[in-house]
């Protein structure tokens, strides 16, 4: 009787990014005319698809924060005015508390947000440092 033996060979390739390493790219052309152009275009319309997509996110986000403080600036500028008018028609106390009111609203959203954007800060910073390390 022969004896029968087989070898048995795995491999494991692994890479991160877009785009496979050239060696691949060439094996995909053996296997498919063209195969590499096609993932490189790919690639590309992905690129050019998620870069719009954050375009548009950043100026979504610039034009809210732009409306939000115009509002914001309307409505301190009514409670202000009526605070005045307040005090005008012989109503002191309720019109002062209305402006005081109104600046102490402001200086309260003026500081939770510089603190909110203080921690994203040392967070997006955390961050940088980590990928850094790696």
């Amino acid at each position: 009787m022969a004896a029968i033996t087989a070898e048995l060979k795995a491999e494991f390739h692994h890479f991160s990014g877009p785009l496979p390493p050239p060696e691949a790219l060439a094996r995909y052309n053996e296997v498919i005319p063209g195969g590499a152009e096609r993932i490189l275009a790919m690639a590309e319309r992905q690129s050019a698809h998620r870069e719009a997509l954050e375009s548009k996110v950043v100026n979504a986000n610039a034009s809210s924060q732009k409306m939000g403080s115009t509002y914001a600036f309307i409505l301190s500028l009514v409670a202000v005015v009526g605070g005045v008018w307040l005090i005008h028609d012989g109503k002191s106390v309720t019109g002062l508390a209305t402006i005081l009111a109104d600046l102490a609203a402001l200086a309260g959203v003026f500081v939770v947000s510089r603190s909110k954007q203080a921690k994203e800060r040392v967070q997006k910073s955390k961050a940088l440092e980590q990928a850094r390390r790696k």
